[in-house]
């Protein structure tokens, strides 16, 4: 059966459509989505290839994007920004973490500068391998499936490495915990952002972005409460459980509860659609509609969905028990998959946008997490160098009577206070993002922060310091709630996941880079880090006029 329809485009989008990025979604034919109506509707999502009647109706069909609005928006989009958040914060507590033990855990684990740098560096090791791996996941097997794995992942070695007492076991246990975090972060914006109608999309995945400074005030409160207080049991001779090990322990929590809320909630519609399953994603759509309306699923107005152009049919049922080469030869083809999905990304048109966000993405997270994952170390080297960072004696920076003693809270309300300091920049990028624009907000954002950074260098009290990192912390944030708007919305939904784990990639490298030459340089040649961390973040700046411009626009 077939049947004309027209998709109308909104004037508000006309603007769009003159930028060249418009080239990136086009099909490989060169035609727009709009010539989706000479399509033969089937319902693709059928296994044995069998056509069903469609819906004549054209008020009872239509395409993702009105399907998302006859959805509406109300109580369902805010519990799963809520549970995406929650999933956010918990990745950035486990991340944080690492910041907050490393004076307590000095002595046990007979820590020294290189070492704390390698321990602060390997939780990145473990985001960089598993950050592509589950991020290609994602996009084969659904976004849903992929976080319940990686979150488990992450809160099981994550508690396991509170027991370690030897350094090389912990080390090992942060990476695994890596693994974990790195698939999650990648999957949850994707999934969050399928589920967003296109006017609000750029604020509520900010919102979603807003809970890792949550999960960074959990984790500097629970380091707070918890690190300093001597809770915990300790053994000079054998096993020790003390203050900070409780402290890596409580860390997963957040972890495990998003592991139970993920759950009871459904695969991305949007997923689901362009994967072959557009039944699957209609009755998404209507749990979506019954609790955002309060209505009765069977009076959702959509009966049919258009299928994506592009629709992929992926099989999901075996047919019973697979044997050892069926697995293999699966596993073969989701790597075959993930490669090509992966080299794609760096083809025209593809490229333009590419090329200019991962060196963006480098330079904020060389920056930012050189410098906030030793903030603590910086607080105490401005005690030990009689107020400033770079002022100070190499033989104090090495020696354990720098770690906090019980009762001893100044470091962590610094870490606190300048976890707290975000709040500003998430405003801005909650309620600026959709009005402003992408690309304004993030270059503003990058040239700030790289004068902020300069200006450590000058800083002569404990409380200048606190007041330039918390300067610093209100900034740097809108760049990260941009990026994650930007790396969702820029790719198609078949390699959206891909997209974020190869940034993901470069993500960890620099964090990891980052780290390393903090760690070697910050006793000996401070002055050089904050040099190089401010001329990165004014180059990333200049570079945010290459990126395409994706306001309103529709997921591809």
């Amino acid at each position: 059966m077939t049947m004309s329809f027209s998709v109308q485009k909104d004037s508000d989008d006309s603007e769009e459509l003159e930028d060249s990025y418009q080239l990136a979604v086009r099909d490989p034919r060169g035609r727009m989505e709009a010539d989706e109506n000479r399509r033969l509707l089937k319902d693709v999502s059928d296994a044995e290839g069998r056509e069903h009647l469609i819906e004549t109706d054209p008020a009872k069909l239509g395409n993702f994007d009105e399907a998302l609005e006859k959805a509406g928006f109300g109580k369902f989009h805010v519990l799963l920004v809520i549970l995406c958040g929650w999933a956010n914060a918990s990745d950035a507590v486990e991340i944080l973490s690492v910041s907050f033990l490393l004076p307590a855990a000095e002595k046990d684990l007979d820590l020294d500068s290189y070492k704390k740098g390698v321990l602060s560096a390997i939780i990145f090791v473990g985001m960089l391998v598993g950050g592509y791996i589950w991020g290609a996941l994602a996009d084969i097997n659904g976004r849903r499936r992929t976080l319940l794995l990686s979150l488990t992942t992450n809160a099981f070695f994550g508690l396991m490495s509170s027991l370690s007492q030897v350094y090389w076991l912990f080390l090992l246990m942060r990476f695994f915990s890596g693994v974990g975090v790195g698939g999650s972060i990648p999957v949850i914006f994707s999934y969050c952002g399928e589920f967003q109608p296109k006017e609000k999309r750029g604020m509520m995945i900010s919102v979603v972005a807003t809970f890792w400074m949550a999960g960074n005030i959990v984790a500097a409160g629970l380091a707070l409460l918890v690190i300093p207080s001597g809770v915990g049991y300790v053994n000079p001779g054998g096993f020790s459980y003390d203050s900070w090990r409780v402290f890596v322990a409580l860390c997963t929590l957040p972890a495990l509860t998003s592991v139970v809320t993920f759950f009871l909630m459904p695969e991305s519609p949007k997923f689901l659609l362009e994967n072959g399953q557009g039944q699957k994603a209609l009755e998404v759509l209507k749990t979506i509609y019954s609790w955002n309306k309060w209505d009765d699923r069977a009076n959702y107005p959509l009966k049919t969905l258009i299928p994506s152009e592009r629709a992929r049919v992926l099989s999901t049922d075996h047919g019973g028990r697979r044997t050892c080469s069926d697995r293999l030869n699966e596993a073969g083809k989701n790597i075959r998959i993930s490669l090509q999905m992966t080299v794609q990304l760096f083809k025209k048109p593809l490229t333009w946008a590419t090329v200019p966000l991962l060196l963006i993405i480098w330079t904020i997270s060389f920056g930012y997490y050189g410098i906030w994952m030793w903030m603590p170390q910086l607080f105490l080297q401005s005690e030990n160098g009689n107020g400033s960072v770079c002022s100070v004696d190499p033989n104090d920076v090495n020696s354990t009577s720098a770690a906090p003693k019980p009762g001893d809270n100044t470091i962590y309300l610094d870490s606190f206070y300048t976890s707290l300091s975000n709040l500003p920049g998430n405003l801005v990028a909650i309620f600026l993002i959709d009005i402003v624009g992408r690309k304004i907000l993030m270059s503003t954002s990058l040239l700030m922060s790289g004068v902020i950074v300069f200006f450590i260098w000058f800083v002569k009290t404990r409380l200048e310091v606190l007041i330039v990192f918390c300067c610093f912390g209100a900034v740097s944030v809108v760049t990260w709630n941009v990026l994650n708007v930007l790396a969702v919305e820029i790719y198609p939904t078949h390699m959206r996941s891909t997209s974020l784990g190869v940034q993901g990639i470069v993500n960890r490298l620099a964090s990891i880079v980052g780290n390393l030459i903090f760690g070697i340089l910050i006793k000996t040649h401070c002055t050089v880090n904050i040099l190089l961390v401010a001329a990165l973040l004014v180059f990333g700046g200049l570079m945010t006029c290459t990126l395409p411009r994706t306001k309103k626009m529709s997921l591809q």
